[in-house]
């Protein structure tokens, strides 16, 4: 790893508290980044921060290290309560919120403050119970966060310091009236110090800054390009059936040590997994269907080398930092130019370099023009090469599927065998010609139209009025008239009205 990505300047430069330097000596940091070289002097001196940097240049230590600093360089509020946390910290997504806690809890261990953790898909009544019992820092997603302030288990009219990380994703996650539900109920801005982190700090993020933050500094690290400078990207333009095996090849050749693999969809998430798994290696996946402890159980076999692949939807393109991430494959191109700055920037984190591969297939090819406008260059194209098309073994959970469809698949004109306990057609069928007509069948089946009265058959006298056949006769030879009154322009006084006759088949008749 190189060190170029630092600055001279060194944490103990900073007026720092004794314990939190402490833990920045056993974390091994010394020099500062330049986001946290620029924001720490303002934020230490208690002024609101917007800060701006490329993903993975340390903005989760810069607004940790001001946070610890503040809580320790003044007393607590004489009225405070343990159920009013001084510090709270918003992030969109569980695995930032998680890696959140985890750094603070890595240079925050000697400082002796309360630390919790509240986010959703897991340990509900755990979390409920820490927040009942009290915390100093609280960090967390927004849907848990203002459910559990629903139920009043905690307030925030004691907050010392706020901090927002990611605001843009909230944005794109909906989240943003969440967080205005709870910054509406916490300590006025001009009574709290306030630090607002992002990749990009677009206008709805710089509105949000202006209303609910106390004249905040804008602090952005610029860089020459988007993306990291250590990325080494290329794409390649596959057909949608060369996508798999031009993955598995492409494995094969640089034999990456820790690979993330991006998708947009769920199904294909699964599609990539079996057949990776099915093709010899040892990889996991993570998507919103993933239960929340499989997910942290995956991300930690990633992290310790169990598992060599893992296969994400953009749950984990943001807030993750794991180390040594060596490639990034773009299976789909993202919709959101955005999306694929953060999805390369898992790798090359904190100075180190890495490869970000992406296929620009059928469907997603058009993206392209707008990642490149957006990154400022155009993205080398890579040549398909025919040994980069590996050849596939079937997939377990593929060729199970198939089998099954062709077990269930059967004849149009197939009939259940006798004995069978499906359904027959239950519709009646015609009446062979020559068959003797049972004279025993239920009379709601029989046909009670009239029928025709034969030739040469005597009338019978005695038959009813109402289903003689020369009474319809009789009355479609004589047709009902109706006789109504209309006023016409000849006549406007309604006297000496003309009389219509009005035939069932026939025009009206005025005589």
């Amino acid at each position: 790893m190189t060190t170029t990505h630092l600055t001279e300047k060194k944490f103990s430069d900073f007026s720092l508290d004794e314990s939190l330097l402490k833990g920045l000596d056993e974390a091994g940091f010394e020099f500062c980044t330049p986001i946290q070289a620029e924001t720490l002097p303002h934020a230490l001196a208690g002024k609101d921060v917007a800060g701006q940097a490329q993903t993975g240049t340390g903005k989760t230590m810069a607004f940790l290290l001001a946070a610890y600093q503040n809580l320790l360089s003044q007393e607590p509020d004489a009225e405070r309560k343990k159920n009013q946390p001084r510090v709270l910290i918003l992030a969109p997504t569980r695995e930032l919120a998680i890696q959140i806690e985890k750094d603070a809890s890595l240079i925050g261990g000697h400082t002796g403050l309360k630390l919790g953790l509240c986010y959703g898909g897991t340990g509900y009544d755990t979390q409920r119970k820490m927040l009942e019992n009290g915390v100093d820092i609280l960090v967390g997603t927004p849907g848990r966060l203002i459910d559990y302030f629903k139920q009043g288990l905690y307030k925030l009219d004691k907050l010392d310091v706020l901090i927002m990380d990611e605001a843009d994703r909230m944005f794109d996650m909906g989240f943003i009236k969440d967080i205005r539900y709870l910054l509406h109920r916490m300590t006025a801005p001009a009574d709290r110090l306030s630090m607002l982190f992002s990749a990009t700090l677009s206008h709805r993020v710089e509105e949000l800054a202006y209303e609910h933050m106390n004249d905040p500094i804008e602090v952005k690290i610029e860089s020459e390009t988007v993306t990291a400078d250590n990325v080494t990207q290329i794409v390649y333009h596959p057909g949608n059936e060369e996508k798999l095996p031009l993955l598995v090849g492409l494995l094969n050749k640089h034999e990456p040590t820790r690979t993330l693999v991006f998708v947009n969809m769920k199904w294909v998430a699964e599609k990539i997994y079996n057949s990776l798994r099915a093709n010899g290696f040892k990889c996991g996946i993570i998507s919103g269907d993933v239960p929340q402890p499989k997910r942290e159980r995956l991300l930690q076999e990633f992290k310790d080398d169990k598992i060599g692949i893992l296969v994400a939807t953009d749950v984990a393109a943001r807030g993750l930092h794991i180390p040594a991430v060596s490639h990034v494959f773009n299976y789909d191109l993202p919709q959101d130019a955005e999306d694929y700055v953060h999805r390369i920037g898992r790798t090359a984190r904190a100075g180190a370099s890495g490869d970000a591969i992406s296929f620009a297939c059928e469907d997603t090819a058009y993206y392209l023009m707008d990642i490149e406008e957006y990154i400022g260059k155009a993205i080398p194209p890579g040549k398909i090469e025919p040994e980069l098309l590996a050849e596939l073994k079937p997939s377990r959970a593929t060729s199970n599927s198939s089998d099954r469809r062709d077990r269930n698949r059967k004849p149009r004109d197939a009939r259940p065998a006798r004995g069978s306990t499906e359904k027959r057609d239950s519709r009646p069928r015609p009446q062979p010609a020559g068959e003797k007509k049972d004279q025993n069948a239920s009379p709601e089946k029989r046909d009670s139209r009239p029928r025709p009265q034969p030739a040469g058959e005597k009338k019978d006298q005695n038959a009813s009025p109402e289903k003689s056949p020369n009474n319809d006769d009789q009355n479609q030879r004589e047709p009902r008239v109706e006789t109504v009154q209309i006023e016409t322009p000849l006549s406007p006084s309604g006297k000496d009205l003309p009389v219509v006759r009005r035939g069932r088949d026939g025009p009206p008749a005025i005589g």
